[in-house]
């Protein structure tokens, strides 16, 4: 199993957890490649006095095994100077870069799964990227439309989705009725049944409104849109709601479900991250590779400090190789 690992902001913690991920895979079979900057590696191996053996790579094809202790790098991008913890457009350039390259190793077939280091969003829009993160930059790069954005505990197990992302609140409810939730939800199960090898996920979408309206009186997307889209999918899908968020998390209930769909980003998000905010996962789901990504941001007031925790990394590193092997699994059950 060949992974491409993407540097991240060169500014923030990301290289860090990279090369101390990598310390943790030292009997592993599968083998990693850093698509990004050698210098930004190399500064923070030595700032941090990290026992990582770097290699300068012009191609897959120099890959090993992480147990032989040596960590491929792929130079992509690299930076004018490295200040740790500073917002800068030749950082937001070289993350992007790196995302970029890494991206286009796997649409080659060279990697089987990209894992992606946290990037700023202020700092990709200062190098002059339109996208706000991730999951619409390599949307746009594979041509689908609408990724989904997905969030994964693997010790827990808890899933959430979201139906929509980084936008505003106030545009959310014409969000809401404009998208076609019926595709959303459909193409949701499909990606658990591939990735997660869950033939008949058991579903819950949450209400928009507080309270998931109490029958009208606080908003009618609930009634208009949602249920609606539920009674329609029910016959094929194992789906149920709309559920008020606070009740639904408070009371736990989110255990008898293999997946949460909420309407907008901190109705899923604030309880996700509660839960499980140092082992959680970051997943685009529906594009024609593997993504995922640690479910924590750049880190820039403890970047360069050696504090930075690799949990969160490796747990996406480790998620990324299942998803893999799952979607070789199915390839192999289809032909």
């Amino acid at each position: 199993m060949h992974i491409a690992w993407s540097i991240g902001d060169p500014h923030g913690i990301g290289p860090e957890i990279i090369l101390k991920s990598f310390l943790t895979f030292e009997n592993s079979t599968c083998s990693f490649l850093v698509a990004g900057s050698y210098t930004v590696l190399e500064y923070y191996r030595k700032a941090l006095d990290l026992p990582v053996k770097l290699k300068l790579v012009a191609s897959t094809e120099e890959m090993t095994p992480a147990r032989y202790g040596i960590l491929p790098v792929l130079s992509v991008s690299e930076p004018d100077n490295i200040r740790p913890g500073t917002i800068s457009a030749d950082a937001g350039r070289v993350a992007m870069e790196s995302i970029r390259s890494a991206a286009q190793l796997c649409r080659n077939g060279l990697c089987d799964a990209l894992v992606t280091a946290p990037i700023h969003k202020e700092a990709v829009a200062l190098a002059g990227y339109t996208e706000r993160g991730h999951t619409g930059f390599l949307g746009r790069f594979f041509g689908v439309a609408s990724p989904t954005m997905m969030f994964f505990d693997p010790l827990s197990e808890l899933r959430v989705a979201l139906a929509t992302i980084h936008e505003p609140l106030e545009k959310v409810p014409g969000l809401i009725r404009t998208m076609n939730l019926d595709d959303f939800l459909s193409n949701l199960a499909l990606s658990l049944k591939t990735d997660f090898d869950l033939p008949a996920p058991r579903i819950a979408v949450l209400g928009l409104n507080p309270h998931a309206s109490d029958g009208g009186i606080m908003g009618n997307e609930e009634r208009e849109i949602i249920l609606p889209c539920i009674e329609r999918l029910s016959p094929r899908l194992r789906v149920e709601g709309p559920f008020p968020a606070d009740g639904f998390f408070g009371a736990g209930l989110y255990r008898h479900y293999d997946i949460v769909v909420a309407m907008y980003h901190d109705q899923g998000l604030l309880p996700f991250k509660v839960l499980a905010f140092d082992t959680g996962v970051n997943i685009t789901l529906g594009l024609p590779i593997v993504r995922t990504s640690p479910d924590h941001g750049t880190g820039f007031n403890i970047a360069g400090k050696g504090k930075a925790s690799p949990r969160s990394f490796r747990e996406a590193t480790l998620v990324a190789i299942t998803i893999a092997q799952n979607r070789i699994k199915q390839t192999e059950h289809q032909s």
